[in-house]
């Protein structure tokens, strides 16, 4: 079993490496492709807004998911509470 695993992740791996390097090499070394992103060249501005972007995107999925998880909790507490009630029987 070991050995199997192994072997599929060998084989993925080195299949990935054989069919990205084509794409990988076809600017290197050239004039008009050379370290030259799919947004053409960049520069400090770019590069920082593009940052910033990152970190509020980040931001914002921390908040949002604190939420969600906040009314949850919520809907748990009182479906808790509604069965203690119930048990109890007040």
């Amino acid at each position: 079993m070991r050995k199997r695993i192994a072997t599929t992740a060998l084989a993925t791996t080195v299949l990935s490496l054989v069919l990205t390097a084509p794409a990988l090499a076809e600017g290197f070394g050239k004039g008009s492709g050379a370290g030259e992103g799919l947004a053409g060249e960049t520069n400090d501005k770019v590069v920082t807004f593009v940052f910033f972007g990152v970190m509020a995107f980040f931001v914002l999925v921390v908040v949002v998911g604190t939420i969600i998880q906040n009314a949850l909790q919520k809907r748990h507490d009182a479906h808790e509470a509604l069965r203690t009630r119930q048990r109890v029987g007040w």
